[in-house]
């Protein structure tokens, strides 16, 4: 099997922004997903070309199109959120971003009528049904399809700096789980989730896709849902570690911050340096660390297996990243990092409300609609 992997100009980006719908006076979901886009509905009756519906009717997704700089990505994601808003006010619907909801009942909530997620269900079962759960995911052009694997292998490196910023789902069904982002274990239940495997050449991903394909556990290459990925299509890398963040602020500096990083390993690919990679076992322990621990974990840098506070490895990589910041136009977004180890990961935030409010989780669904509404420092 053949896998073309499309043009793409070089470190260009686009965001997908997954958005749950929850009643204004409740805080709980409710399922008028299909309400809104059908209102959201062109002229001509066809779908709106950038807010799309997901696996569930709680939810609608944002998607940008191809930006340069992190700034512009946002604000096409922020006038989306108006449209959305346009339609969802008026119906006392509140919208709100975190890796999962603070209460919610997966049985509760109804699947898209759309047969791709029937059969995802009717495969996963249980499981499938337990993906109550929300996240963002940024794409970065790469001009070469030679460069893709060595950088996805690079970015695991740096996968739990991300997985602990982003981290926001400390609370699952109404239980505390001792976990900043309990999505992160979640979502590696489905059966392509989880951590990429470390090919060599890319020959090898497309020996993977066919064997994945001819045994019928996906029709193409999009089934296949790991954390980082390839997108062929679109000639991109994509990350999908990160929980769903609730503000526009935490948008712009994961964004900027995986632009970076994708910018800077391939130049380093470009000067005929090799990139820091991890042992499969040490991804997989950073991965549970960030997940459990989030800016509180000690993580493995190296294939020799030293460790340091994640958070002191973040302020480190900000310096090291602040000229390529600036030759891609989002060092003011690459700085809003700090906002995030200032005010805590949403994680922590969430956390603190419910200690602060007698343990109210409608207080945490509050506080996160808030901050989808007013910003971070709003």
């Amino acid at each position: 099997m053949q896998i073309s992997f499309a043009e793409s100009e070089r470190s260009t980006l686009g965001i997908e922004w997954e958005i749950a719908l929850v009643d204004q006076q409740t805080g709980d979901l409710v399922s008028v997903a299909g309400e809104v886009l059908d209102a959201l509905r062109q002229e001509d009756g066809s779908e709106h070309p950038q807010i799309t519906g997901e696996l569930l009717l709680n939810t609608v997704e944002l998607v940008t199109k191809v930006h340069h700089r992190v700034e512009d990505a946002v604000a096409d994601l922020l006038a989306q959120l108006d449209e959305v808003r346009a339609i969802t006010d008026p119906l006392d619907v509140e919208l709100m971003c975190a890796g999962t909801h603070p209460f919610a009942q997966w049985f509760d909530q109804q699947v898209t009528d759309k047969e791709r997620y029937h059969k995802l269900v009717d495969r996963t079962q249980w499981w499938g049904r337990n993906m109550l759960i929300w996240g963002i995911h940024v794409h970065v052009g790469i001009e070469s399809v030679d460069k893709v694997l060595p950088l996805l292998d690079g970015l695991l490196t740096y996968y739990p700096h991300l997985q602990a910023l982003s981290a926001s789902s400390p609370f699952w069904g109404g239980v505390n789980t001792g976990y900043a982002s309990n999505r992160a274990l979640m979502f590696q239940q489905l059966p392509t989730a989880g951590l990429p495997y470390q090919f060599s050449e890319w020959s090898e991903y497309e020996k993977y896709v066919a064997d994945m394909t001819t045994t019928g556990i996906i029709d193409d290459y999009t089934e296949v849902r790991w954390d980082i990925r390839p997108s062929p299509k679109w000639g991109t890398v994509e990350m999908r570690a990160c929980d769903g963040l609730s503000s526009p602020q935490e948008i712009g500096a994961v964004a900027a911050l995986i632009q970076c990083l994708v910018e800077h390993m391939s130049s380093e690919l470009d000067a005929g340096r090799s990139l820091v990679t991890l042992q499969p076992w040490f991804a997989r322990e950073n991965k549970w660390r960030a997940a459990r621990y989030g800016l509180d974990a000690e993580i493995i840098l190296n294939s020799a297996g030293d460790e340091r506070l994640v958070t002191d490895e973040i302020r480190d990589l900000l310096v090291l990243l602040a000229p390529v910041a600036s030759r891609l136009g989002c060092s003011a977004e690459l700085a809003q990092i700090n906002l995030i180890l200032e005010h805590g990961a949403s994680y922590q935030r969430q956390l603190r409300v419910a200690a602060e409010n007698g343990g109210s989780l409608h207080a945490v669904v509050s506080s996160l609609t808030h901050e989808l509404r007013h910003g971070l420092a709003g």
